[in-house]
């Protein structure tokens, strides 16, 4: 395969193990970070202690703390900028040769919604409106059931490349043709990013059942199905709310794949921060849902189900939608309800 030119647009461990499978597959892949010590790992030592620690990364992959560098002359660019900075970081290149004449195929891997003044928006949305009018329905979205670590390893994963382009989407999916990637792709941009985002959000209340699970004689991993069955229902009536137009996407990868790793994996942070709700007392750090957004870093890793929550709640209501898990979500980080209330209230709903 020809050796590639790619910029991944974001150092944490979904950018990183994503540039670490690209280079797997021959290509030069470059990388920026916004902190020291990570562009200093991965150049001298080949490794993302801050973020992947543990996973040796391929000499073809390098780290710059220059944005504009990285985006230079790349024919694609991957972006990875957590949602929280999604619209100040593609600011920064949006006057790069290659991005204003639409040269470099863009692709985008976060996860989650965009506050704006018109109400939460999709991350493919938030990018397009920022490009140039070239990339408009030309940006690739990529997601599925994919850890970081696992993806750095190169254990076989499936992804899905979604795009109103198709020759974007193939082009991307050639990009990802490495050991280890399994890439497919579709034409339901909306709901392969409504799958992303939410997932994470049901993932937060399974893992304070996971946790509630330990020491009590009603939940066990019966209730946990129970759960995640009807928390993919809720993905689904959220995606065609929204625009979603395959009803396939929420029954393949992009759905329940993505939901099932991110409930149940050792290495999932919305599942974790879940768990923490019950076993550290988490929320006694923040006075409500928007202290949590606003001092996320407290928590010391990013759960992107507890931000994402938020924004579904926003759109349930504007919609008059029901989401019975994720508004309950809502209600338990807004400190309106706690996680056994909440719980109790879903299992007499779903009966």
């Amino acid at each position: 395969m020809e050796c590639k030119s790619v910029g991944v647009i974001g150092g944490g461990a979904w950018g990183t193990g994503m540039a670490q499978a690209i280079a797997r597959g021959g290509h030069k892949v470059q990388i920026w970070a916004m902190e020291d010590e990570v562009v200093a790992s991965i150049n001298n030592e080949h490794e993302n202690k801050k973020f992947l620690a543990g996973y040796k990364l391929s000499e073809n992959v390098t780290c710059s703390k220059d944005i504009v560098e990285v985006a230079t002359g790349k024919e694609f660019l991957i972006i990875a900028s957590p949602s929280l900075y999604l619209s100040s970081t593609i600011a920064k290149i949006v006057d790069v040769p290659n991005i204003k004449d639409g040269s470099t195929v863009i692709a985008a891997l976060t996860k989650g919604f965009v506050p704006s003044p018109e109400g939460p928006k999709l991350i493919v949305d938030t990018i397009e409106a920022a490009l140039p009018e070239i990339y408009k329905d030309c940006t690739v979205y990529v997601a599925g059931p994919s850890h970081a670590e696992e993806v750095a390893m190169g254990k076989i994963t499936g992804l899905v490349a979604a795009s109103l382009n198709p020759k974007n989407s193939i082009k991307v999916r050639e990009l990802l043709r490495v050991p280890g990637l399994m890439v497919y792709s579709s034409f339901d941009v909306v709901g392969v990013q409504i799958c992303a985002a939410a997932k994470n959000v049901i993932a937060v209340v399974y893992g304070a059942m996971d946790a509630l699970a330990e020491t009590s004689e009603f939940f066990g991993d019966n209730t946990e199905s129970l759960l995640m069955a009807a928390g993919l229902n809720e993905i689904q009536t959220l995606g065609f709310a929204m625009g979603a137009t395959h009803a396939e996407t929420f029954t393949s990868i992009s759905g329940v794949g993505d939901l099932d790793v991110t409930c149940k994996s050792k290495y999932g942070r919305n599942r974790r921060f879940g768990q923490d709700l019950i076993k550290t007392d988490m929320l006694s750090k923040f006075k409500n849902i928007d202290d949590i957004i606003q001092n996320v870093g407290k928590i010391g890793y990013l759960p992107e189900g507890a931000i994402a929550c938020k924004y579904v709640h926003e759109i349930s209501v504007k919609k008059d939608i029901k989401l019975p898990v994720c508004n309950g979500l809502y209600a338990v980080l807004n400190k309106e309800i706690s996680v056994q209330e909440l719980l109790d209230k879903l299992l007499k709903f779903i009966k």
